[in-house]
């Protein structure tokens, strides 16, 4: 059985991925976090994340970040509620810090304006689809 430590790493890990290769925000997240949480790592029940979902919704703050931390609490306690926190924030922000520098030099390229817009639409399919699979499970 993996200790208190081996967990809050494997939550650090699994939130950094999450967070560092999804566009689109918090709700483009939820059916990754889903993936990962109920079907790959079997941490937790698909009912139990509908659960956490609407926790998050109804509190203060940015959702995936409110989702990472119950997903942490359940899991881990205080130290997988703080080390899902910071594998979903930490990778985030480093990317948007990296890309922001990078986008000043490059916005005003067409092939750069196109590849924005396909990311939109990639992201309203994720959106899209978290939709329905909380809609297909309430």
């Amino acid at each position: 059985m993996p200790t208190d430590l081996t967990k809050a790493r494997q939550l650090f890990g699994t939130f950094s991925k999450i967070g560092a290769f999804t566009f689109g925000g918090g709700y483009a997240m939820i059916p990754l976090i889903q993936r990962e949480v109920t079907e790959r790592r079997r941490w937790l029940e698909d009912r139990d994340i509908l659960d956490i979902v609407a926790i998050a919704e109804s509190t203060p703050g940015p959702i995936a970040i409110n989702t990472a931390t119950f997903v942490g609490y359940q899991v881990c306690g205080t130290l997988g509620a703080f080390c899902a926190t910071l594998g979903v924030v930490l990778p985030s922000f480093l990317v948007i810090y990296a890309v922001s520098f990078v986008l000043r030099q490059f916005s005003d390229l067409a092939v750069v304006q196109y590849a924005f817009n396909g990311i939109r639409a990639g992201v309203l399919a994720l959106l899209l689809k978290a939709l329905l699979s909380m809609y297909r499970q309430s």
